[in-house]
């Protein structure tokens, strides 16, 4: 947002500095952005008197000029005016001046003495195309006979001295687009007086503008207000206006088109001229037809689909509704009657519209964000106001269709908050005529206060954000600087005990040798079936790839497709977790916290003593239950069964549950589908453990673990061999032995499968060795006899074995 320090004061009356103004903006949350002061282009620049003026001996076209510059000693200036004569004022730029012009290749000139024609120069006295204030190069600037010599010339011309600020507008203050916005906010933070608006039209009208305007959809454009402008004279709009425009980067065009540009900046109020000549019939605010097309102002033409809305008459679309105009209604110099409109658009259409067609403007930068309704009728006032004080004319009715909007949001208000949310110990008399001043009506005794919010401040929505007006124009550098109290003991936690335990496992698989990933939340709806997902609920409406349209339903689909990704650019041996989310509906409930894993490729690469074994299912069962030990699951009391979920293969993947329902997590290798439609193409194991199915600790909450107590006695280890149908899982074989005696028994290991010769059909030898830990004392061979016989006991009960002879 670009305005200059003159139109703000057109607005403000305040006798701060520039300084002050510029400081003030920021402080109340309009940041300035920057700062051009035209004064600096002008540095050097000295008004000075030609005291003489000869021939030069060697040029027909040149003059040596004697110059006063209101030092002791003249100037010698060659000079090729042909107005360059003795008694004129004129405009000298010394030696070592920087001209406000580059030269054609862009570096700056800077003026230094020279030789020309073997005359010495001193200087040089400048034109207004040189001075960049206008296009007259056919001679040197004259100045008045009264112009003061040696004065600076920025000091003789303080009109030029009107610097130009920009500050960043952030997207909740539509009401700031426009200079008087800006005014309001500096008259509400004290620092001058908000002046009375504009001149609004308030003459006699001729009636009916004998022009009907309809709309077909009020959900997009709920207000329409139009007049027509007859007898019109267009031109050049007056110098003020064009320097106003010029200075915030706006060509001037013309009077009509430069009053609807001027009032946008000015009163943050866009509005649109027709050449009422050149509309056909009625006028209809509608949705465009597919394949309607329409040549703007930018001299673009624009192709429109049914969402987008348009404005047209009897022969098609003439403007895109609150972006831009059409060239074939456009006001041109010829055009004598006019079709002034100002209309109230849906933000949200309007910025699917720009987006859409990449057209953007100065009208759908404020429309998009909110315009403020209140401005429909006053706006059309005064801009019908100066275009008859500029083009002349007769003013039709003012036509209104449509309904503004006129309903004010009234809030409470706990004025307490200020003191108790902000810190500011405000009496409740300023924080309420702050209010004021900013437009809002304030009601009610005590705190408890009722706040009417005016139209230009759709942002406000909660009592707090009164809070934040509040603070913002009192000052942000007058709330007290607090300490924070410093506690007596030993601060609490910085995390819970389930963060503690999610950290210790992405610890424990960084100790195995995995990286982590952080890959999006959601994933491809093309694999998300794959993985036990592709329920409809958890699609996503507008996301921000087409490949990222649905929730995820494991974290493995993103690991793989990552895997992938680093095979493809020769990273072939990759081991990557992830800790996350993952979605099994879109309820709260259905949000599940997961830490997952993949391995692909080889153990590790080339290597003298050989390559590197697959990784198999083995290592992800291992990977798994790394990670429930960290999370403070007992590894010990868990059991491994089949089958894993169908993305993973049949034989060479299990679950591992707490009791016969409760899944805690899945291993295994991947599935060759899975792999092959995920690109993966090497053969990659992985597993995924479910953070939020483990049970909660039973330890009360601040108990202490006992203290680890070693055993002072050695363990014992017997090693059993039993034979077995084949079909019977070694985790049952494991488990009965492990139930002979849960005290003494402190592990069980499987180390030898055998089926071949001497077995027979359908029959497997499993070995195990079972270690036995004493506590109170060793053991005799006696006690060692009974425990083992136990264990031959449970395991042919639970399996059917026989003891391996």
């Amino acid at each position: 947002m670009k305005f200059t320090l003159s139109w703000l004061k057109e607005h403000l009356d305040t006798d701060a500095s520039l300084d002050e103004i510029v400081a003030k903006l920021t402080a109340i949350g309009l940041e300035l952005e920057d700062l051009e002061r035209p004064a600096d282009k002008y540095q050097g620049f000295k008004v000075a008197e030609v005291v003489a003026a000869e021939q030069h001996p060697d040029a027909d076209k040149l003059r040596i000029c004697q110059v006063s510059d209101g030092s002791a000693d003249l100037r010698q200036v060659i000079c090729g005016a042909p107005n360059a004569r003795a008694g004129i004022k004129v405009v000298l730029a010394t030696p070592g001046t920087v001209m406000p012009l580059p030269d054609d290749k862009g570096e700056p000139i800077t003026i230094k003495i020279g030789k020309i024609r073997g005359t010495e120069s001193q200087g040089m006295m400048c034109s207004n195309a040189e001075m960049g204030l206008g296009d007259d190069h056919d001679g040197i600037i004259e100045l008045a006979e009264d112009a003061p010599v040696g004065q600076d010339f920025i000091a003789y011309r303080s009109d030029l001295d009107d610097p130009v600020i920009e500050i960043n507008v952030t997207p909740n203050r539509p009401d700031a687009l426009g200079v008087r916005g800006v005014a309001r906010d500096l008259a509400a933070a004290g620092l001058g007086r908000l002046k009375e608006n504009r001149t609004a039209f308030a003459g006699a009208t001729t009636g009916a503008p004998g022009l009907s305007v309809s709309i077909e959809t009020p959900e997009n454009c709920p207000a329409f207000a139009y007049r027509i402008i007859k007898g019109v004279k267009n031109g050049p709009s007056p110098v003020w206006m064009q320097k106003k425009l010029e200075a915030i980067g706006l060509r001037p065009i013309s009077a009509l088109v430069d009053v609807t540009n001027w009032i946008t900046f000015d009163q943050a109020r866009p509005m649109h001229v027709f050449d009422a000549g050149k509309v056909q019939g009625n006028l209809v605010v509608r949705q465009a037809k597919p394949g309607e097309e329409l040549l703007a102002l930018d001299e673009k033409t624009y192709q429109f689909d049914e969402l987008m809305t348009v404005i047209a008459d009897d022969r098609g679309v003439e403007s895109i509704a609150g972006i831009m105009g059409g060239e074939e209604s456009g006001c041109s110099d010829d055009t004598v009657d006019v079709v002034v409109e100002a209309a109230l658009w849906n933000p949200v259409n309007i910025a699917r519209t720009g987006r859409k067609l990449q057209v953007n403007s100065d009208a759908r930068y404020r429309f998009e964000r909110g315009v403020d309704p209140s401005t429909t009728l006053e706006g059309m006032e005064i801009a019908t106001q100066y275009i008859l004080d500029m083009c002349g004319g007769q003013a039709s009715d003012l036509i209104l269709a449509g309904e503004i909007p006129s309903e004010r949001k009234a809030l409470d208000f706990d004025y307490g908050l200020v003191k108790s949310n902000g810190g500011v110990d405000l009496t409740r008399e300023d924080g309420v005529a702050i209010l004021q001043r900013l437009g809002f009506e304030v009601a009610g005794d005590g705190d408890a206060l009722k706040v009417t919010v005016p139209l230009s401040r759709p942002d406000i929505d909660r009592q707090w954000d009164f809070v934040e007006e509040i603070l913002r124009i009192h000052g942000y550098d007058k709330i007290p600087a607090v300490s924070l109290p410093r506690p007596s003991v030993f601060p609490a936690r910085a995390l819970n005990d389930q963060q503690l335990k999610r950290s210790a496992a992405k610890r424990a698989m960084a100790a195995r040798g995995m990286h982590e990933c952080v890959t999006w939340s959601f994933t491809s709806s093309q694999f998300a079936p794959m993985f036990g997902g592709g329920v409809q609920e958890l699609r996503i409406a507008n996301p921000i790839i087409s490949e990222l349209d649905e929730m995820r339903p494991s974290l493995l689909i993103n690991l793989l497709m990552a895997a992938a990704r680093n095979a493809n650019r020769s990273f072939t041996s990759v081991n990557l977790f992830e800790q996350g989310a993952i979605f099994t509906g879109v309820a709260p409930e259905q949000e599940h916290q997961a830490i997952a894993g993949v391995r692909s490729g080889q153990e590790h690469g080339k290597h003298w003593s050989g390559e590197g074994a697959a990784w198999d299912v083995f290592d992800a069962k291992a990977d798994a239950m790394a990670a429930l030990e960290a999370l403070g699951m007992p590894t010990a009391n868990l059991q491994v069964a089949s089958p894993a979920p169908g993305w993973y293969h049949p034989g060479r993947s299990g679950v591992i549950t707490l009791g016969p329902k409760t899944v805690l997590a899945h291993f295994g290798e991947l599935h060759p589908k899975v792999l092959k439609a995920l690109d993966v193409k090497s053969r990659a194991v992985g597993f995924e453990v479910f953070i939020d199915a483990l049970p909660k600790p039973k330890r009360k909450s601040g108990a202490s673990r006992p203290a680890y107590s070693p055993s002072p006695f050695n363990p014992i280890t017997r090693d059993f061999a039993f034979v077995m149908d084949e079909a019977v899982e070694a985790q049952t074989l494991i488990r009965a032995a492990k139930g002979a005696d849960k005290a003494l028994i402190t592990d069980v290991q499987l180390f030898d499968v055998y089926q071949g010769q001497g077995m027979a059909e359908g029959k497997k030898s499993l070995a195990i060795t079972v270690t036995l830990q004493p506590v109170k004392a060793s053991m005799t061979d006696e006690q060692i006899e009974a425990v083992c016989q136990k264990i031959i006991a449970l395991v042919m009960k639970a399996t059917g074995a026989e003891l391996r002879s």
